[in-house]
């Protein structure tokens, strides 16, 4: 495993690292305690120490597998969580900022990862009105202060274009952006990164897989239902046309390289983005998502390089 700062904290974290929003039940799948548990251990053991997680992930299901998952060795991992979505159903959700609700949501959280305190609490992908709520980040910077919270950090949403709240990160004290980055969008390639850059900010690149397309292993005949978030987020002539450009980039990628290993070193590649956080179903894909990490090159000048 390799490692990279996580902006100006002192986070060192493995450039993998595991999304964890299939817990939450939306990925066609209800997950039981052992197969988490076999999960974390497994991306334990490779050096994988960052779990990214929400509220809204099943109205904290997601936050409570994991917690239970990793109570023995909670020092151990760096926990990122979101706060703002409010779960009702699958892919149903209220955006609430108003602080006392974050503060409960807080608490929640914490309730439910077994936990004092969170490492990176995250804005989650709220529009800028939303995002300028009066005294949101003034209640946020009073739990930095009771050490409920390590770091604040801003989720943009993947229908924006993320340049308000990455050039305001540093005068609300965040100091992560995480975004959707990965070799089929690359919106934030200029005016995200470049600020993100500008203030030493870690970038967390999610959805680097493309929601699984850029594993290469689907094709135009392929279905999903509406148990599942393919299904539900992209009809049928979407789904066709990302796959088209699958079929292309597949070009791209060297003799005897998986692609789904090539996928998630890509995003690694550009000098903003700290560490890749990929989904994961089982153990075996878990161990395939680590060894993309032998793919990502650190380079000596790379901002966040851990010698």
């Amino acid at each position: 495993m390799k490692y990279r700062r996580l902006g100006k904290t002192n986070l060192c974290v493995s450039v993998i690292g595991v999304g964890t929003w299939q817990l939450g039940g939306e990925w066609g799948k209800n997950f039981e305690q052992a197969e988490v548990d076999a999960m974390l251990a497994s991306a334990f053991d490779l050096g994988i120490n960052l779990i990214d997680t929400a509220a809204c992930y099943g109205d904290h299901l997601s936050e409570t597998l994991i917690g239970e998952a990793v109570k023995e060795r909670r020092d151990k991992w760096i926990i990122a969580t979101k706060f703002g979505h409010k779960f009702h159903r699958p892919f149903e959700r209220d955006q609430i900022y108003d602080p006392d609700f974050i503060r409960n949501q807080l608490e929640g959280s914490l309730r439910a990862l077994q936990t004092d305190y969170i490492d990176l609490y995250q804005f989650h992908g709220g529009g800028d009105e939303m995002f300028d709520t009066p005294g949101l980040w003034d209640m946020l910077q009073e739990q930095v202060g009771a050490g409920k919270v390590r770091y604040l950090g801003i989720s943009i949403s993947q229908t924006y274009d993320g340049t308000h709240q990455a050039e305001a990160a540093s005068d609300v004290g965040a100091e992560a952006v995480q975004v959707v980055y990965n070799r089929l969008h690359r919106k934030h390639e200029e005016h995200t990164f470049s600020a993100c850059n500008e203030q030493d900010l870690g970038v967390l690149a999610r959805v680097p897989l493309a929601s699984g397309f850029l594993t290469g292993k689907y094709s135009k005949d392929s279905q999903f239902d509406q148990t599942d978030v393919r299904g539900k987020w992209f009809d049928q002539q979407q789904r066709e046309e990302i796959i088209e450009q699958v079929e292309l980039i597949k070009k791209e990628i060297p003799s005897g390289v998986p692609m789904a290993q090539w996928a998630l070193a890509w995003p690694l590649q550009h000098p903003a983005v700290t560490c890749v956080i990929p989904g994961c179903k089982n153990v075996e894909q878990v161990q395939n998502n680590a060894k993309a990490a032998d793919l990502a090159m650190v380079k000596p000048d790379h901002p966040g390089a851990v010698s």
